[in-house]
């Protein structure tokens, strides 16, 4: 899929082949455009009318229409808003979005919701907003699915429809690997963490990869940074996962390599222990049984950690 910046000069129409396939595009989302009322006549959309509503768009220049295309073929488009027209919002918005029917359900509006969401991340914002009409359930669905939050509710600006409006974290991609290092009696090394986004909570020994970095090669470097034992390296991969957390004030999406090995119960010790643990918000440490992990009242990272570790054993 292709996403491609809608640009028309000055003084000039949209050409037009590109028109009808805009208009084409609307006319096919019978459904949605019965819901907002943007035409007159949701049955009769025509060339003219959706010419218009793009130069009102276009006329803003904080505007941005973008056309996605696969294998050439117009499936979808996008309008986004670099600045809210309220000075007090800070973030930007997603105007609309409209895919095709005739590919629905096939991740097309996933992928360029995620394609603006990586502009405006490269752009350096924080975060993206939308308004869904409260006349659209099927769209509210959509929208929390990609991890979008209701934060509030307005009147929109051009209609005065009623609308839910929605907002999502930018988050910047990280990539991560941890060890579970078991000792004879089944017990899991954990370290306790506190974090300005989630709290404290209680993780394995490992974090962010380094550039050029394998997972297998950035867990033994943090597992040796962490605990100072340079006898041990990853054994088997015991699971990924995805969690949400602020790293050095950013916030990311860290997808995690977890490994596991089998080593002897100790403390973890060095000269450089401290300083690492301080470096990385590490309070302490401590070993878990499999019954106390699944009784902790802190968060521990990985989730299910016990039945991971259970079923490896088995």
């Amino acid at each position: 899929m292709i996403l491609e910046a809608l640009t028309v000069p000055r003084g000039h129409a949209l050409p037009g082949p590109l028109l009808a396939e805009v208009t084409a595009l609307h006319a096919a989302n019978r459904e949605f455009q019965a819901l907002s009322g943007d035409f007159p006549d949701p049955e009769d959309i025509r060339p003219e009318q959706v010419a218009a509503a793009l130069a009102r768009e276009l006329a803003d220049p904080h505007t941005e229409v973008l056309l996605a295309r696969s294998r050439g073929r117009l499936i979808g488009m996008v309008i986004t808003l670099a600045h809210h027209p309220d000075p007090a919002d800070p973030d930007p918005w997603i105007g609309l979005l409209l895919v095709d029917p005739a590919v629905h359900r096939q991740g097309h509006g996933r992928r360029i919701a995620a394609a603006v969401e990586d502009r405006f991340r490269a752009a350096g914002r924080g975060a993206v907003r939308l308004a869904v009409l409260e006349n659209n359930p099927g769209a509210l669905a959509f929208w929390t699915s990609c991890g979008y939050e209701i934060v509030g509710h307005r009147r929109d600006r051009a209609l005065n429809r009623p609308c839910t409006v929605l907002s999502k974290p930018l988050r910047t991609p990280r990539r991560a690997a941890r060890v579970a290092v078991v000792d004879p009696d089944g017990a899991v090394l954990l370290l306790r963490y506190d974090n300005v986004e989630v709290g404290v909570h209680w993780a394995l020994p490992g974090g962010g990869l380094e550039a050029g970095e394998t997972p297998r090669e950035g867990a033994l470097r943090e597992l040796r940074e962490e605990t100072g034992w340079a006898d041990l390296e990853p054994g088997p991969l015991l699971c990924t996962w995805e969690h949400d957390f602020t790293h050095s004030g950013v916030p990311v999406r860290q997808h995690e390599h977890v490994y596991v090995t089998r080593g002897p119960r100790r403390d973890p010790a060095g000269p450089q222990l401290a300083a690492a643990h301080a470096a990385d918000g590490i309070l302490t440490w401590r070993w878990w049984t499999r019954a106390e992990l699944a009784e902790a009242a802190e968060p521990v990272w990985p989730p299910e950690l016990a039945r991971l570790l259970d079923e490896w054993e088995s």
